[in-house]
Protein backbone atom coordinates (compact mmCIF):
# COMPACT_ATOMS: atom_id res chain seq x y z
CA UNK A 1 0.00 0.00 0.00
CA UNK A 2 2.61 2.56 1.01
CA UNK A 3 4.57 1.32 -2.30
CA UNK A 4 1.62 2.75 -3.99
CA UNK A 5 0.68 5.98 -2.26
CA UNK A 6 4.50 6.53 -3.05
CA UNK A 7 4.17 6.02 -6.78
CA UNK A 8 0.55 8.17 -7.15
CA UNK A 9 2.92 10.99 -5.56
CA UNK A 10 5.55 10.57 -7.46
CA UNK A 11 3.47 10.86 -10.61
CA UNK A 12 1.56 13.58 -9.13
CA UNK A 13 4.80 15.84 -8.61
CA UNK A 14 6.51 14.98 -11.97
CA UNK A 15 3.46 15.99 -13.52
CA UNK A 16 2.44 18.93 -11.97
CA UNK A 17 6.06 20.03 -12.41
CA UNK A 18 6.02 18.95 -16.39
CA UNK A 19 2.56 21.10 -16.73
CA UNK A 20 4.87 23.88 -14.52
CA UNK A 21 7.86 24.39 -16.99
CA UNK A 22 5.41 23.66 -20.20
CA UNK A 23 2.89 26.35 -19.09
CA UNK A 24 4.39 28.91 -21.51
CA UNK A 25 4.08 26.31 -24.82
CA UNK A 26 0.52 25.59 -23.34
CA UNK A 27 -0.77 29.35 -23.47
CA UNK A 28 -0.03 29.78 -26.82
CA UNK A 29 -0.70 26.22 -28.68
CA UNK A 30 -3.59 25.07 -26.90
CA UNK A 31 -6.97 26.80 -27.67
CA UNK A 32 -8.32 28.88 -24.66
CA UNK A 33 -9.88 25.87 -22.54
CA UNK A 34 -13.25 27.29 -20.19
CA UNK A 35 -13.72 26.14 -16.80
CA UNK A 36 -17.84 26.43 -15.76
CA UNK A 37 -18.41 29.07 -14.14
CA UNK A 38 -15.50 30.63 -14.59
CA UNK A 39 -17.08 33.62 -16.67
CA UNK A 40 -18.80 34.51 -13.64
CA UNK A 41 -16.05 36.17 -11.61
CA UNK A 42 -17.28 38.83 -10.25
CA UNK A 43 -14.53 42.44 -10.75
CA UNK A 44 -16.85 46.11 -10.08
CA UNK A 45 -15.85 48.02 -12.84
CA UNK A 46 -14.47 51.16 -12.09
CA UNK A 47 -16.86 54.38 -11.16
CA UNK A 48 -14.59 57.38 -12.18
CA UNK A 49 -12.33 58.64 -15.13
CA UNK A 50 -9.35 58.13 -12.55
CA UNK A 51 -10.51 54.83 -11.63
CA UNK A 52 -10.81 54.10 -15.57
CA UNK A 53 -7.01 54.72 -15.70
CA UNK A 54 -6.06 52.91 -12.61
CA UNK A 55 -7.78 49.38 -14.55
CA UNK A 56 -5.74 50.57 -17.82
CA UNK A 57 -8.39 51.90 -19.42
CA UNK A 58 -6.21 54.85 -20.95
CA UNK A 59 -3.63 55.12 -23.27
CA UNK A 60 -1.35 57.92 -25.02
CA UNK A 61 -3.98 57.51 -28.01
CA UNK A 62 -6.63 57.58 -25.63
CA UNK A 63 -5.74 60.01 -22.98
CA UNK A 64 -8.32 60.48 -19.92
CA UNK A 65 -5.95 62.29 -17.48
CA UNK A 66 -7.04 65.50 -19.10
CA UNK A 67 -10.43 64.48 -17.59
CA UNK A 68 -8.76 63.78 -14.17
CA UNK A 69 -7.61 67.04 -14.01
CA UNK A 70 -9.98 69.11 -15.08
CA UNK A 71 -11.89 67.05 -11.99
CA UNK A 72 -14.43 65.91 -14.46
CA UNK A 73 -17.00 64.63 -11.75
CA UNK A 74 -18.73 62.33 -14.42
CA UNK A 75 -19.01 58.48 -13.91
CA UNK A 76 -15.75 57.56 -16.56
CA UNK A 77 -16.61 55.69 -19.35
CA UNK A 78 -19.77 54.00 -20.77
CA UNK A 79 -20.06 50.42 -18.32
CA UNK A 80 -21.24 48.46 -21.28
CA UNK A 81 -18.00 49.39 -23.41
CA UNK A 82 -16.00 49.53 -20.32
CA UNK A 83 -16.69 46.04 -19.36
CA UNK A 84 -16.34 44.52 -22.78
CA UNK A 85 -13.29 46.22 -23.32
CA UNK A 86 -11.92 44.84 -20.40
CA UNK A 87 -12.95 41.57 -21.29
CA UNK A 88 -11.03 41.57 -24.69
CA UNK A 89 -8.23 42.25 -22.69
CA UNK A 90 -7.84 40.19 -20.77
CA UNK A 91 -9.10 37.13 -22.83
CA UNK A 92 -6.95 37.85 -25.21
CA UNK A 93 -3.96 39.35 -23.54
CA UNK A 94 -4.08 42.57 -25.69
CA UNK A 95 -3.23 46.25 -24.64
CA UNK A 96 -6.13 48.92 -24.30
CA UNK A 97 -5.47 50.16 -27.46
CA UNK A 98 -5.81 46.99 -29.39
CA UNK A 99 -8.66 45.62 -27.36
CA UNK A 100 -10.46 49.13 -27.96
CA UNK A 101 -9.65 48.70 -31.82
CA UNK A 102 -11.22 44.83 -31.62
CA UNK A 103 -14.06 46.27 -30.05
CA UNK A 104 -15.26 48.92 -32.60
CA UNK A 105 -14.70 45.99 -35.37
CA UNK A 106 -17.27 44.18 -33.44
CA UNK A 107 -19.53 47.05 -32.87
CA UNK A 108 -18.80 48.22 -36.93
CA UNK A 109 -19.41 44.62 -38.20
CA UNK A 110 -23.11 44.07 -35.87
CA UNK A 111 -24.01 47.35 -37.27
CA UNK A 112 -23.48 46.60 -40.77
CA UNK A 113 -20.44 48.75 -41.35
CA UNK A 114 -17.06 47.58 -42.23
CA UNK A 115 -13.32 47.53 -40.92
CA UNK A 116 -12.74 50.48 -43.30
CA UNK A 117 -15.81 52.58 -41.89
CA UNK A 118 -17.83 52.33 -44.89
CA UNK A 119 -21.06 51.03 -44.89
CA UNK A 120 -21.73 47.49 -46.28
CA UNK A 121 -25.29 48.17 -47.90
CA UNK A 122 -25.51 47.44 -51.36
CA UNK A 123 -27.06 50.68 -51.91
CA UNK A 124 -25.06 53.41 -50.75
CA UNK A 125 -23.62 55.90 -52.70
CA UNK A 126 -20.96 58.01 -51.80
CA UNK A 127 -19.85 60.65 -53.64
CA UNK A 128 -16.38 62.41 -53.36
Amino acid sequence: MAYVLFSLSLFLIVTATALFLTRAYWRHHVPEIHLPGAGYIYSRLPSSFAGDIEAGLSSSNFDLGGNVEAGDSRAGLDDASKAEVLKIMKKKRMTFDQARKVYMENRFKRNGIGPDGRPRDPKFVSFS
